[in-house]
């Protein structure tokens, strides 16, 4: 019997039928710091919840913040802590005190640095032309994954804008959240160009930095329902 269209989106890692379920892109939605957006992410079929830990940014979140959105969260929802360049003392510190499952590392962490905290975890990509994916990929063998945002010099993420698409090679797909300027506009576009792993959006659902708009949220996910179409 085919999954009901709720399973579709449930956390749950249901052994699909070949050829009567398309493929489902992952989504996590990220720079939550609010317990209601995290339970409309939720209810809405996010896989996973992004947490920032990095002052600079108008998303960053304490760590007694962090731990109510953690508490928040239904089981099968994955929590994401990203960090940019912390201090590994900060990054242990935080980790003694929520319950993170995966580790965003969004600066210019190296390998081994990445892998010392014994979580599972995923190293952004800042894109540009140039940027050789298959290097970075093998430097980074021990991760879960790349995510791939947007380049700006002055900003470590959040930036808003697209990166071409097309510097993705498509045999890299399977390895890749895609990030960078997705919304419910353009996420359904994206997955039939680059058919990533998943995709990550921030400032796509937002009413202000930080907030996140429940509409939004559900638009995205319908984007995301309709990119699926294609795989």
């Amino acid at each position: 019997m085919p999954p009901l269209e709720g399973e579709l989106r449930s956390g749950f890692n249901i052994p699909f039928i070949k050829d009567t379920v398309t493929m489902r892109t992952r989504v996590k939605i990220c720079g939550l710091t609010r317990e209601a957006d995290v339970g409309a992410a939720a209810a809405l079929g996010a896989d996973a919840i992004g947490l920032v830990f990095y002052a600079s940014s108008p998303r960053a979140v304490a760590v007694e913040q962090a731990q109510q959105l953690c508490a928040a969260l239904p089981p099968f929802v994955t929590s994401v802590g990203l960090f940019v360049d912390a201090e590994p003392d900060q990054v242990r510190a935080t980790l003694a005190q929520v319950p993170l499952d995966l580790l965003q590392f969004h600066g210019e962490e190296p390998p081994d640095y990445c892998a010392a905290f014994g979580r599972p975890w995923i190293k952004a990509i800042r894109m540009r032309p140039g940027t050789d994916l298959r290097d970075l990929r093998a430097r980074y063998g021990a991760a879960a994954g790349l995510l791939l945002d947007a380049y700006d010099p002055a900003r470590a993420g959040g930036t808003g804008q697209c990166f071409d698409w097309d510097l993705v090679p498509p045999d890299l797909a399977p390895h890749i959240v895609l990030a960078g300027g997705l919304g419910p506009d353009n996420v359904a576009a994206a997955i039939r160009r680059v058919r990533p792993y998943g995709v990550d959006v921030s400032g796509g659902v937002e009413a202000a930095k930080g907030l996140k708009d429940r509409q939004k949220m559900a638009e995205f996910m319908k984007g995301v329902c309709d990119g699926d179409q294609s795989r």
